[in-house]
């Protein structure tokens, strides 16, 4: 019980403020012990017949064995696809749109279902996938099922068309949120696809297959193939018209280098290394907050996070100080806890990447901090960390972490925190703190960015495009921009 204490003719006053833990149920998510393959419509056991085993990264519990597609499984959802794609784009637009929107409310009447499996098999804090994940996957099927009869609104005198069939491969940082962005932009299109989760994170994929029967989306249209690289990379070969990936920038060049010169469409959203900057005319509490969540959101396994934080000169001090404070009250631990601030790290790989560039960034002579916490003996943690005394030749100010880990470094002038930020191979996020307007749109102007954000970060919006420039890929997704790489045109 909390302790209380009297002072005078005061009411009792709690002085232990420690938070009880506050566990969401397992109960809500039915976990099968094996899942076959989604094609056509129907489970399917794989060809192959393999079958490797998923696990939570909290506890390192196994929750189920998971269907390794081969290359003759990748085929056959292909072909399915293909046969379900001339009735499904011969609907008329108002009638796709129906399908959409029915998906979008089944994943709202299910939102705390998906949001238990989303935290259960990826490890993120069960309140970022119950309020984050989950409505924005619903909104982009709402946002697409708009746009479904109005492609000749969207772009006039140009006979947009379907291009067919579309191989998708999702990874594991937001698995049901990222299916949402390949998916509803598809169907809306009138494609048929073929989609591959991440190999660690299947549940909610293959949950969704469950609630697309619900949904009645006739047989084919969606098929969910599960899987490691190898089906990825099956799928990148078989017989699609595009191919919409998502995933690190080591595997998109490998997928360019593929489909050079085989006339398959091809979009990349692929890693980053976001400048968070801060002017001395901030608002610093505010600016703390957007840090913290740049970097620390979903224990920074964001492609766009705020992995670098420039600071101007005059008020790194108090800006670094305030940020430690912060650090000292996120509570790490649990991921279906809604107390919980920084879930679980991935996977074991995952882990040992965040740990082999820390321990470079600490050898190459930038000063550590991590605040105090118990970490659980069993799963895959790590604590928030910072850097300070950072520079640019250092490893964790060049190459993308994907972990709970923030570099700081300085500048003096707006001229310089641009070429800072510039200086970089990635090009998919930034964000911008300050109370003049100009500014924004002077920093907004010269930032080699897809996104700026302005006093905030890690906003997003369906309506809005998302992407990158130089190695963090092309094409974009959301908007009208998202939808114009799943048409064809009439030329002239």
């Amino acid at each position: 019980m909390t302790e209380l204490s009297r002072r005078g003719p005061s009411p009792l006053l709690p002085v232990d403020w420690t938070y009880a833990p506050a566990p969401e149920s397992r109960e809500i998510a039915a976990i099968a012990e094996r899942y076959g393959l989604f094609i056509g419509g129907e489970w399917v056991e794989p060809q192959s017949g393999a079958f490797f085993t998923t696990l939570s990264p909290r506890d390192e519990e196994p929750l189920a064995e998971i269907a390794q597609a081969g290359p003759a499984d990748v085929c056959a959802a292909v072909a399915a696809a293909r046969a379900a794609f001339p009735a499904w784009s011969g609907l008329a637009g108002s009638e796709r749109a129906k399908y959409l929107f029915r998906i979008a409310r089944l994943l709202q009447e299910r939102a705390r279902e998906f949001a238990v499996l989303e935290s259960l098999n990826g490890g993120k804090p069960i309140k970022e996938s119950r309020d984050v994940d989950l409505p924005l996957a619903a909104a982009h099927f709402f946002y697409h099922a708009g746009w479904a009869d109005k492609l000749e609104y969207a772009f006039p005198n140009r006979s947009p068309r379907p291009l067919g069939v579309v191989g998708q491969i999702i990874p594991w940082n937001f698995p049901l949120l990222m299916a949402a962005w390949k998916l509803a932009p598809a169907l809306a299109a009138g494609n048929t696809a073929v989609l591959k989760p991440a190999e660690t994170t299947p549940l909610t994929a293959l949950a969704f297959c469950e609630l697309l029967a619900q949904a009645e989306l006739p047989p084919g249209v969606v098929n969910i193939i599960t899987g490691d690289g190898s089906t990825g990379a099956a799928l990148v070969e078989a017989e699609v018209d595009k191919v919409a990936f998502t995933g690190s920038t080591e595997v998109g060049k490998e997928i360019q280098r593929r489909l050079a010169g085989t006339g398959k469409r091809l979009t990349l959203e692929l890693g980053g290394k976001a400048a968070n900057i801060v002017f001395d005319d901030a608002a610093l509490d505010q600016a703390v907050e957007g840090i913290v969540n740049g970097i620390y959101f979903n224990q920074g396994h964001v492609c766009c996070a705020g992995s670098r934080l420039l600071v101007q000169e005059s008020i790194a001090d108090a800006v670094v100080e305030k940020l430690k404070r912060r650090m000292a009250s996120l509570r790490v631990g649990d991921p279906l806890d809604k107390n919980t601030d920084v879930g679980a790290i991935n996977s074991q790989a995952q882990l040992t990447k965040i740990e082999e560039l820390v321990a470079a960034g600490s050898a190459e002579g930038a000063e550590i901090y991590q605040p105090p916490c118990r970490l659980p003996e069993k799963g895959y943690w790590f604590a928030p960390t910072v850097f300070t005394d950072v520079s640019q030749s250092h490893r964790i100010a060049q190459e993308e972490i994907f972990g709970p880990v923030l570099a700081v470094l300085t500048f003096r002038t707006p001229q310089e925190a641009v070429e800072k930020a510039n200086n970089t191979p990635y090009g998919l996020s930034a964000g911008v703190w300050t109370e003049k307007g100009s500014r924004i749109l002077w920093m907004a102007e010269r930032l080699r960015a897809g996104v700026v954000w302005a006093n905030t970060f890690n906003r997003f919006d369906p309506t809005s495009p998302f992407g990158g420039y130089k190695e963090s890929g092309f094409g974009r997704e959301g908007g009208r921009h998202g939808l114009e790489p799943y048409l064809s045109f009439d030329s002239g």
